[in-house]
């Protein structure tokens, strides 16, 4: 029998409530909940009671000790909406819980809003960066943002009028299904609200002004979105390589001599599912790695700085792996080749003779596909206009076998 019951609460408390979910609070030998929780549901606590700890992986720790005792906790609306209940599913078995949910603050947004919720973008932003909401910021699009206090909203202003948007509509939600409800729409250019609750929710009705930054949806993004010094993996060569490297949710690239990070930061923005470790010998380069995944609204993207191989060593594996510089550098491919996973996409681009030579030994022992990818681009020629080619590259892309089959080929 499940011995653990996670009970959604909206503002209006216990009001709110149905008979199982109000049963279940006072029969609990305990009960786990931020303040807020606790006291909106402080007439039917009877045993022990207890407030979220700082980590909050010390109260996840608590709640599974308690294996086998009636336990209830009290979370903000839908907990298995980025709610507590998807962290305790990581420790729990769902078997062992019952879930009574609430309405999640974005259903009550939508339906205050008169939105259709299914065709809205959902972002939280509560505990992370603003950034996130950077490639969902498209042309007429509607963005529902769940802030971390007061001062998201404006925050999320700044942001929108700083990056083009500026005459987009944010409305701001505040204490949604209580007592203090209230609704305020601004242009988020002249935003100007104050004294917000602590708990908001914002909607972005998005209007893009001349300029302004918008991520386009398919790979390849303009060389002039990203900060470099040069050393970038140039667009028409990116979509290509990003072609072939054909992320897939929730893997895990390493982009070693990740450069300006563009490779990297175009993995992640497939889905916010994707992982990424940027690995750059350059601090200077590893710096503003960071600057173009906050500004690409990847924030999450890994930086290490060091040269590969031995920047590798501990690093999880990766599912994919792109090498755009440094490969021909000893030790940097076998241990690249040996850290892939079995099934791994391995992608490897060339510019110079000396990587060249190692992408076509590559190939000779190994298999896979080796391409030459010529571009040229047309340029003024006095009064005239003519073509002038950019440096051919090179591209090496391999499956790993699995491991007995690697073993063999690779001997």
């Amino acid at each position: 029998m499940p011995w653990l019951t996670i009970i959604g609460l909206g503002e209006d408390g216990l009001a709110g409530l149905g008979d199982e979910a109000k049963r279940c609070i006072a029969a609990a030998s305990i009960v786990f909940g931020g303040a807020r929780h606790l006291e909106l549901a402080g007439l039917l606590i009877h045993g022990e009671y207890h407030m979220w700890l700082s980590p909050f992986e010390r109260s996840v720790e608590a709640v599974v000790t308690l294996r086998g005792t009636p336990v209830v906790v009290l979370a903000s609306g839908d907990p298995f909406f980025f709610g507590v209940g998807v962290t305790l599913a990581r420790h729990i078995d769902p078997s062992e819980m019952r879930v009574l949910p609430a309405p999640s603050s974005f259903s009550l947004a939508a339906s205050r809003l008169g939105w259709a919720l299914q065709d809205a973008a959902t972002v939280s932003l509560h505990g992370r960066p603003v950034d996130l909401i950077r490639p969902h910021l498209q042309p007429g699009s509607r963005v529902l943002a769940l802030t971390s206090d007061e001062h998201g909203p404006a925050a999320l202003a700044a942001l929108l009028a700083a990056s083009g948007f500026g005459q987009s509509k944010l409305t701001v939600l505040e204490a949604l299904g209580g007592a203090h409800e209230r609704v305020t729409s601004q242009i988020a250019s002249g935003f100007s609200l104050n004294a917000i609750n602590q708990l908001n929710i914002c909607a972005v009705e998005v209007v893009a002004g001349e300029g302004a930054r918008v991520l386009p949806l398919t790979k390849g993004l303009d060389d002039g979105l990203f900060e470099h010094d040069g050393q970038i993996t140039k667009r028409e060569i990116r979509a290509l390589t990003l072609s072939a490297l054909a992320p897939r949710r929730g893997e895990l690239l390493w982009d070693i001599g990740a450069g300006s990070g563009s490779i990297g930061i175009e993995w992640m923005l497939s889905d916010p599912a994707m992982k990424a470790i940027g690995i750059e010998g350059s601090a200077e380069r590893a710096e503003r790695i960071g600057r173009n995944a906050a500004s690409l609204g990847v924030p999450g993207l890994i930086v290490v700085q060091g040269t590969a191989p031995a920047a590798l060593k501990g690093l999880p594996s990766p599912d994919a792996i792109f090498i755009g510089g440094g490969g021909s550098e000893d030790g940097v491919m076998d241990a690249a080749l040996a850290a892939l996973k079995p099934g791994g996409r391995m992608v490897a681009n060339a510019v110079t003779t000396q990587m060249e030579a190692v992408l076509l030994e590559l190939h000779g022992r190994l298999g896979g596909s080796l391409i030459r990818i010529d571009i040229a681009r047309a340029s003024p020629v006095g009064a005239m206009t003519g073509w002038r080619p950019a440096m051919p590259v090179t591209q090496w892309s391999w499956v790993k076998p699995w491991l007995g089959k690697f073993n063999e080929e690779s001997a």
